[in-house]
């Protein structure tokens, strides 16, 4: 894909997640045709819950820091210890931010990285609510990360990575920036069969992650290639209980499943 293409797609991802910080659509999961409604009043907690977030994470918050935006709970997966430095890829209001923050505790940090201006703003704005003083938000882009060689312990990431248009230098950035030893844990969609094509060039399908969905076999290829060892893919058959409700009609869940995919930086 050209340079011009990869930034086009970028704007438009933006701009959705700039509407979404500011409340002009209301939230609902990423990939969810609710995303584009404009009911804000959503109830988040039911579908939050759905993703794998208990009852008490979800009441540990700061209200706002929910935008209902992920396919699972990479926290889950990171078995975070106190003192670790976590990164997260695309941070948006800081729900998984604030909850890694807890984890790793006041000798630990949490950064998270998101390019749209308005989630940063968001997400300080429910730092300072919520007295995390462990977290910071730094505006800049998964394939151009503002963060130092090697500073990193763990790096998350929650239905992010597929929004990118290149996912090989985000791979190769994540590698970078993490210390020897560091681990991925991350919770993304896979695509598990062909997408049809009137689903695959629609953008809307695209900002909302599914239309940029990798394959197993493709991000295994660029993990391996960016250097990750002890790659894990796994696809989640329960995920397709929350899948069915994004493009109803659609029958996307024969075609994306939401996968937790870990990996190790040697």
């Amino acid at each position: 894909m050209s340079h011009s293409a990869n930034d086009q797609i970028r704007q438009q991802v933006r701009s959705r997640y700039k509407q979404i910080a500011l409340r002009e659509v209301g939230t609902a999961n990423c990939c969810s045709p609710l995303a584009g409604c404009s009911d804000a009043s959503l109830d988040l907690e039911p579908l939050s819950a759905k993703l794998g977030y208990s009852p008490e994470e979800l009441q540990a918050v700061p209200a706002g820091a929910n935008l209902g935006l992920g396919c699972g709970n990479p926290l889950a997966i990171a078995a975070l210890k106190p003192g670790e430095v976590v990164l997260d890829l695309g941070s948006g209001g800081g729900f998984d931010c604030f909850l890694a923050a807890r984890q790793v505790g006041e000798n630990g940090r949490v950064i998270g990285v998101d390019m749209t201006p308005e989630m940063i703003s968001k997400a300080r704005s429910n730092a300072a609510k919520g007295r995390f003083s462990n977290t910071e938000f730094r505006l800049g882009e998964i394939e151009h990360l503002p963060v130092a060689d090697e500073s990193v312990d763990v790096i998350i990431s929650n239905c992010v990575i597929n929004l990118s248009p290149d996912k090989p230098q985000v791979f190769k950035e994540a590698y970078r920036v993490l210390k020897p030893g560091g681990r991925l844990a991350i919770s993304d969609v896979v695509m598990t069969a062909e997408l049809p094509a009137e689903i695959k060039n629609d953008i809307a399908a695209y900002t909302g992650c599914v239309a940029g969905a990798s394959t197993i076999h493709e991000l295994e290829s660029m993990l391996r290639q960016s250097g990750f060892t002890q790659i894990s893919i796994e696809p989640k058959e329960e995920s397709k209980t929350f899948i069915t409700d994004w493009m109803p009609g659609s029958q996307l869940e024969n075609y994306i499943a939401s996968a937790v995919i870990t990996g190790i930086k040697p």
